[in-house]
């Protein structure tokens, strides 16, 4: 275990640790290809640098974005990247992941609209013109991660061991748990459609189908045992999304592009080791029949066969822009976000985060390549602080990627793209450096919401004092201790 991995003064230190583990990460120094222009369903967009989606977990309790819901859109607008990849936004509201997680409806139609609005409003008077600019907005059902209760597609022996159907109870999902119903998925797909429409009807360019970080979507992937018509073949595990893409075709035609945002690779759970507190894979058995983009005979290790044939399928139903993400932010945060410092519930990375970036980009270039002309967004860039964008630079010049996204960067510095190319770098003192106070705050439930708004406590006044209020909410519910 070691607890702080970035220690790095310059680009060679990095490099050097880069050689060492023999990753293939590369850097340009000459920054050119990140301001080339995007072309997306016809469309151009004007450099190829990108804001994830960032939830802020700072709606309203009826789904509406609040007062920092709107200041995070603005900044973002702001900011100068010109794709801005809108938040998860839940399409039910039993399918939230938090009380305060934004949920589309009709009744906050114009709540949303505004939202929009704003964003494109701030970019247009920071960068003159939103012409060149996209939003989109990611659409979601949190399934096994709904905060009322655990949806789940099927029952999944490492997953389900570290699911709570009540955490305040200390209730785990069990054996006999009920899983999601096929009557209550085809009522789904149609719930996808109606929101794809009013996102529509308010003016955003793309809507992403979430499925990704073992939410309801991404889960029903896997779901190799469960019965009927939503599970077992390839064909079964993708009839959801499939039905999805199609019937919003059918509604819209090409008024409004469809994405997806998708983990090419699960991975299986990992728990904290007690004694070295590092990150350890639970206990899991050969052949391995769980999850998505594993190879069955060691789930520690992507296989992407499956995968090629789901992009080659969403390509055939529409999809015009692809987010490549990896495992879960509730049992393998390594996977996805690489980090020094763990969240809460987390645990000590059990590699060199270096190894999971070059992960992220060697994977992402796998899609890219096969797909050539799929405009392919990359994640997992933030943990190389100021030098991601030189990591960026030689992706893009080596075609392993076409835009590049930071997420955790994105609150932290929602002005990243507009600094760099002012002064040709990004700042130290404004970069996420990957403590994961973020994270925390998001674990954090013990007010009367029953959710603090995330942010960046260290970069951000306004969510630091969010954060110390949390601290010392939890040591009164403690008892002072």
């Amino acid at each position: 275990m070691k607890e702080k991995y970035f220690t790095y003064k310059t680009l060679d230190d990095v490099r050097k640790d880069v050689n060492e583990l023999g990753v293939d990460i590369t850097f340009e120094e000459k920054l050119e290809a990140v301001r080339r222009q995007v072309t997306i369903a016809g469309r151009k967009i004007g450099n190829s640098l990108a804001i994830h989606p960032m939830e802020g977990c700072d709606g309203t309790l009826d789904g509406r974005p609040d007062e920092l819901t709107y200041r995070r859109w603005e900044r973002f607008g702001g900011g100068g990247a010109k794709l801005i990849w809108g938040e998860a936004t839940a399409v039910v509201h039993e399918g939230r992941a938090n009380p305060c997680q934004l949920f589309l409806s009709e009744e906050n139609l114009s709540d949303f609209e505004k939202l929009l609005n704003g964003a494109r409003r701030k970019h247009k008077e920071v960068n003159g013109t939103t012409d060149d600019l996209m939003i989109g907005l990611q659409l979601t059902h949190s399934g096994r991660y709904s905060y009322p209760r655990p949806i789940i597609a099927y029952h999944h022996p490492q997953v389900d061991a570290v699911t709570y159907a009540d955490k305040a109870k200390g209730l785990k999902v069990t054996p006999d748990y009920p899983t999601v119903t096929d009557s209550y998925l085809e009522e789904l797909e149609d719930s996808f459609v109606d929101a794809a429409k009013m996102a529509a009807k308010i003016g955003f360019d793309f809507i992403d189908i979430k499925q990704c970080h073992t939410y309801l979507l991404n889960e029903l992937l896997g779901a190799r045992t469960r019965p009927g018509k939503y599970g077992g073949s390839f064909e079964n595990r993708t009839r959801l999304v499939r039905n999805i893409l199609g019937k919003i075709k059918d509604e819209l035609g090409n008024r409004i592009i469809l994405a997806s945002r998708i983990n090419a690779f699960d991975g299986v759970p990992f728990y904290e080791e007690p004694e070295t507190k590092a990150g350890r894979p639970l206990p899991y058995e050969i052949p391995y029949e769980y999850s998505f983009g594993i190879k069955k005979d060691n789930p520690l290790d992507y296989d992407l066969t499956e995968v090629m044939e789901f992009v080659r399928m969403m390509i055939g139903s529409g999809v015009q822009l692809l987010n490549v993400s990896l495992g879960s932010p509730y049992y393998n945060m390594h996977l996805g976000r690489p980090f020094d410092r763990p969240p809460v519930d987390g645990y000590y990375s059990p590699e060199h985060p270096l190894i999971g970036v070059a992960r992220h980009f060697k994977v992402t270039e796998e899609i890219q390549k096969a797909f050539p002309e799929l405009p392919v967004m990359g994640t997992g860039y933030s943990w190389l602080q100021k030098y991601l964008v030189n990591a960026a630079e030689s992706n893009i010049r080596r075609g392993r990627v076409s835009i590049v996204g930071v997420g955790r960067n994105a609150i932290a510095y929602p002005n990243y793209v507009n600094d760099l190319f002012a002064t040709g770098e990004l700042e130290s003192k404004k970069v996420c450096y990957g403590v994961s106070y973020c994270t925390n705050l998001m674990r954090s439930k013990h007010n009367e919401l029953g959710q603090y708004p995330a942010g960046c406590a260290p970069r951000d006044p306004v969510y630091g004092e969010i954060y110390k209020e949390s601290l010392r909410a939890a040591k009164k519910k403690d008892g002072g201790k």
